[in-house]
């Protein structure tokens, strides 16, 4: 499965002439070497060929250029560095990038590295935990499989753009924000076998039903997929592969209410939330857990 992220977070000074502004910055996307996809804050303090010390001020900051500026707060910047040697020195200069609601009440702590991080993570290159996959322990996996439960893995680096909240009131013109992701062939025919055996494949985590419906969607069959996906699932999708998905509690007018609601049904959805928060369970990244089993569907039809 996948590791929730390494040092991405950055924060330092936009230099225009002999004026300077604090600013900081969320790396989601390599681009090549030197050049990365990021979000800023705030994003209106930059222009296109600003220059950029970026640091700890523990060492020699970290040097770039706004090379790029999209929408939604999105820039692209042009580091003096490339390759390997620009890796470590995000990793010298970066903090993990919390998700807004953790990093606006502190600064990322060092048992972050480990309290926000799955047990199973092996790949750096996701800017989130798969929060629901933080619920596992090497023990209770070593349990289920003592119980004959199959465990797979796949990898999805997960984006910044999953903290992007819907800003459109028609989800057709809610921009996604493409993921990387890889299920090789061995487990795709694993998986394969054991639905035409009777058995229920159960993902954890929405980050794990993207991939492996984003790799069911072009043939209607589980396929090896390597590379991007933006796939947005609302209400009307139809799901290829996954039976029953193992999640937390997402907030309303989310993208992820919007998936869960897609795979369950919204009328059930509703009752599950209203008995979340009548009942006090816990929201976010450390809340609480569900198991939600997929909804009737109706015969295929071309999408």
């Amino acid at each position: 499965m996948i590791r929730a992220c390494c040092r991405r977070s950055l924060k330092g000074q936009r230099i225009r002439g002999d004026k300077r502004a604090n600013v900081s910055f969320n790396l989601h996307k390599r681009v090549d070497a030197h050049t990365w996809r990021a979000f800023a804050r705030p994003a209106k303090r930059l222009a296109l060929l600003d220059g950029l010390a970026l640091g700890n001020g523990e060492v020699e900051a970290l040097t770039a250029r706004v090379a790029g500026k999209g929408d939604t707060g999105e820039v692209t910047l042009e580091f003096d560095l490339g390759g390997a040697e620009l890796d470590e020195a995000i990793k010298a200069h970066g903090a993990m990038p919390l998700p807004p609601y953790i990093g606006a009440k502190r600064s990322a702590e060092e048992r972050d590295k480990t309290d926000y991080q799955t047990v199973y993570a092996t790949t750096d290159g996701a800017v989130a935990a798969p929060t629901a996959g933080l619920h596992f322990t090497d023990r209770l996996l070593n349990a289920l499989q003592d119980k004959g439960v199959v465990i797979e893995r796949v990898t999805l680096h997960v984006g910044a753009g999953t903290f992007l909240p819907m800003k459109v009131d028609d989800t057709r013109d809610h921009v996604m924000h493409s993921e990387w992701g890889e299920i090789d062939a061995n487990t795709v025919a694993r998986i394969v076998a054991a639905r035409e055996a009777g058995h229920r494949v159960i993902a954890v985590g929405t980050t794990s039903l993207r991939l492996l419906e984003a790799a069911s969607r072009a043939t209607g069959t589980l396929r090896p997929f390597s590379g991007d996906t933006d796939i947005f699932i609302t209400p009307g999708f139809r799901f290829r592969t996954v039976d029953a998905l193992m999640t937390n509690f997402h907030l309303p007018k989310s993208t992820l209410f919007m998936l869960v609601s897609a795979f369950s049904g919204m009328g059930l959805m509703r009752e599950a939330y209203e008995h979340a928060i009548n009942d006090g369970y816990r929201f976010y990244s450390y809340g609480d857990s569900s198991l939600l089993l997929r909804a009737e569907q109706p015969e295929p039809e071309d999408e």
